[in-house]
């Protein structure tokens, strides 16, 4: 249903910043009374909660960007002891639900119960993990996780090291960074300190990767001061993997213009067809030309908790780092992202010793600290709801999560073939399945119907539907992440595309 705004919307300047009339009595989370008063706010804010995802009855607000701007702007007047349910409410009405099965446009994961419970534990406590001093148990529990996942990808052994970040694009940049530094380091330069231009000299630092990699790659190239176009983008096959002898002949091409290959990315699960670089043959090339391997696994990554179809990742541990998301196949509230490096002194680049953080003295005398394992310094103990998960469910119950979705989305790829008005993209390689409604008439109109029948979706509040563009066309997509959908839940909302594509279409033709 549709958000209902109040009749009378404040201004920004009418928007009082204190309460009026008396504060409700100050509580810290952490004090003596602070956890009683957590518990009594959240059990009250989930009341509201559960009352307004009612209401809203679908997958998100049956209504436009004007309107759900104009809720909030009502609830934001809200003081006192009312602001935590009024705003709860706003929020709770104008969210797009990621655990209802016709929300299914995005990497974007209905979390457990169970890592939003350990979440809060963490908020409560509100370690930083940048100091030991801050986050004792904390900087523990990482240090351990990390090895156990490091041992979950390959990395077997006591050297590995890793960081626990805000997900892909943290590990991307981060890796991008180490490497660069690993790449131009071994010409006895500092580009950490020097700059890029003064260490790399007349060579130009490249990164290769597939030409369906994550945006990502391309902003991590700017951001360390390379340039978008260092970024040499490899040919791909239909199923967005990148092809193993075009990057051959591109690592031969940066080599023979005198340019210096920094990094090589593969994905393992590319967002719209969920494709996997051939991993071993990438790392066998990366090793041939003493190149710095990423393998940036956001979204495959899960697959690793999976006996049936973890052999999908085969070869990731032949790379130098790996990016995982667990707030994607991981099923944890956001944020929740892993790096991880074969050896942890790769992350040499990122080391610091700060007076009032950790002095030299107090690591050497057994005070170990994190702060050179991440570009952040605060930084929230998000391990604790991974770890609290892992311990919950194992590998094992997470990787039925995961073989659940995938069969989930194999099972929808048939409904599209099934479907005469449905043309389907490819089978899925994971748990997304794009497809197009078949409009008729020439490419130009099919895009606008389809672009117009996933709007009018949103508009109607009935279903979050992805979308994007494929050899110059735009496609529909299911990302699959709700191990509860049911084959019924993804037949009810294709048929909603569908249908939706037919109201488009007449639309359409009685406009000419």
């Amino acid at each position: 249903m549709p958000i209902t705004p109040s009749a009378e919307l404040a201004t920004p300047r009418d928007t009082p910043l204190s309460p009026e009339g008396p504060p409700p009595p100050p509580r810290l989370a952490g004090a003596p009374l602070g956890p009683a008063a957590v518990a009594a706010l959240v059990d009250d804010a989930m009341r509201t909660l559960a009352l307004a995802t009612a209401e809203r009855g679908g997958p998100l607000p049956a209504s436009t960007p004007h309107e759900v701007d104009a809720a909030v702007r009502s609830a934001l007047t809200a003081t006192g002891t009312a602001a935590l349910p009024r705003l709860t409410g706003a929020l709770t009405a104008g969210a797009a639900d990621p655990a209802h099965p016709h929300c299914a446009a995005h990497l974007h994961c209905p979390p457990l119960a169970v890592a939003v419970a350990a979440d809060t534990v963490a908020s409560v406590l509100n370690q930083s993990l940048d100091s030991w001093d801050q986050s004792p148990a904390a900087t523990a529990m990482e240090t351990q996780l990390v090895a156990e996942l490091a041992d979950l990808v390959g990395y077997h052994g006591a050297g590995a090291g890793g960081v626990i970040t805000s997900g892909g694009t943290e590990s991307n940049l981060t890796a991008l960074l180490l490497a660069r530094d690993h790449a131009l380091g071994a010409a006895g330069t500092d580009p950490g300190r020097h700059g890029v231009a003064r260490a790399a000299g007349t060579a130009r630092p490249r990164i290769l990767c597939g030409a369906a990699a994550h945006f990502s790659v391309q902003r991590s190239a700017a951001l360390l001061g390379l340039g978008e176009d260092a970024v040499v983008p490899v040919e791909v096959d239909a199923g967005h993997r990148m092809r193993v002898e075009d990057l051959r002949t591109a690592l031969e091409r940066v080599r023979a213009d005198g340019d210096l290959p920094v990094a090589i990315v593969a994905t393992a699960g590319t967002t719209d067809l969920g494709g996997i670089d051939p991993l071993p043959a990438i790392a066998r090339l990366a090793r041939e030309f003493d190149v710095w391997l990423h393998v940036d696994a956001a979204y495959g990554g899960g697959l690793l908790f999976s006996r049936r179809l973890r052999h999908l990742l085969t070869g990731i541990e032949g790379a130098h780092s790996i990016g995982m998301d667990l707030h994607k196949l991981g099923w944890q509230p956001v944020a929740a992202g892993v790096l991880l490096t074969r050896e942890r002194a790769l992350f040499a680049p990122l080391s610091r010793s700060v007076d009032y953080l950790n002095p030299t003295d107090d690591e050497e005398s057994g005070y170990p600290s994190l702060l050179g394992y991440s570009l952040r310094t605060t930084r929230r103990a998000d391990v604790f709801k991974i770890a609290v998960t892992l311990r919950t469910l194992g590998a094992d119950g997470l990787g039925a999560m995961v073989e659940a979705c995938h069969d989930l989305a194999r099972s929808a790829a048939a409904q599209v073939t099934a479907d005469p008005r449905l043309d389907l993209a490819q089978e899925p390689s994971l748990t997304t399945v794009v497809f197009r409604y078949r409009a008729g008439g020439d490419a130009e109109h099919g895009d606008r119907v389809n672009a117009r029948l996933r709007r009018s979706l949103l508009e109607q509040g009935r279903a979050v539907v992805g979308r994007t563009r494929i050899d110059g066309r735009v496609w529909l997509k299911l990302t699959l992440l709700n191990p509860d959908t049911t084959p019924d839940d993804t037949a009810a909302l294709l048929a909603l595309v569908a249908d939706a594509g037919d109201a488009e279409q007449a639309r359409l033709q009685e406009s000419r």
